[in-house]
């Protein structure tokens, strides 16, 4: 089966590659041109106290931390999708162009799919196929099948949103540990006092003390919503998927079973059942 979401997410990285490629190719020598020279001699200026007080203080370490945790959270539910997608390739249906299903082969597919299920795992594409399949044996109308398939891609999708609660709570919480570290270090700063009643060298290193802190202060800031644009992208980027690998089974069942299932119509069903109710009479 085709999978256009697939095609999709491959051709939005390729775009991505392009917009970067011709952003920094104009955007690049233009700085350079105007503000190389002294951001060169501005850098010499970041010794590594200075990067150890931006990259290091504990509400930074706390950030790495969350930021770690959040990506672990994204790397199982990607894997997860991946382990889903790789579902697609078992032979679930019949797929040759002109099949029908009847009702009673709803029983024989039913098996096979079970069979499938306790060979390869359980998946989301098989549990649809599952309850498609039982509800066709049961019902014996497509539409009921039909509704079923959607109400399942909806649980399926509600699952997903559900299980990403905790990654969302991180990508909220760092911007919000950045600015505890930015309140904190404000706070230090004022914490400090006043400035009169001090000679030139006292109010001098006192205003060099409150700098400092104010530097730590908007650091914490820098560092968290950094990594909250990174974790951002790569959830929204799993997030699609799932979505995708939920709506590509849902096709996948509208393709391949629902728009090929053979309702037996009622005068059909009484034809069929006049010859045993003339044996009965006789």
């Amino acid at each position: 089966m085709d999978r256009p979401g697939t095609v999709r997410t491959s051709r939005d990285g390729i775009l991505l590659i392009l917009a970067v490629a011709v952003v920094g190719s104009v955007c690049i020598p233009l700085w350079y041109y105007r503000f190389g020279q002294e951001a060169l001699e501005g850098s010499a200026k970041w010794d590594q106290e200075r990067l150890a007080r931006l990259l290091l203080g504990p509400e930074q370490i706390v950030c790495y931390a969350a930021f770690l945790w959040a990506l672990l959270l994204l790397a199982s539910r990607w894997f997860e999708v991946g382990r889903q997608r790789r579902a697609f390739n078992i032979d679930w249906l019949p797929t040759d162009p002109g099949v029908r299903i009847l009702p009673e082969d709803a029983f024989d597919l039913l098996r096979r799919t079970e069979q499938r299920m306790a060979r390869h795992g359980t998946s989301l594409l098989g549990n649809q196929l599952r309850l498609a399949l039982t509800k066709f044996a049961s019902s014996r109308s497509g539409r009921d099948v039909g509704e079923t398939v959607r109400a399942q891609a909806e649980t399926d999708l509600g699952r997903y949103v559900s299980g990403m609660a905790t990654v969302h709570y991180l990508a909220w919480a760092l911007p919000a540990i950045g600015f505890l570290g930015t309140v904190r270090g404000l706070a230090t700063s004022l914490s400090l006092g006043g400035l009169s009643g001090l000679d030139v060298d006292a109010v001098g290193e006192r205003l060099g003390e409150a700098t400092r802190h104010l530097n730590v202060a908007f650091d914490c800031t820098l560092v968290a919503l950094g990594l909250s644009v990174v974790l951002m992208f790569l959830l929204s980027a799993v997030q699609r998927d799932q979505e995708e690998v939920v709506l590509d089974g849902q096709q996948y069942c509208l393709e391949y079973l629902v728009t090929r299932l053979y309702e037996v119509e009622s005068g059909e069903r009484n034809r069929a059942s006049l010859p045993w109710e003339t044996q009965s009479r006789g």
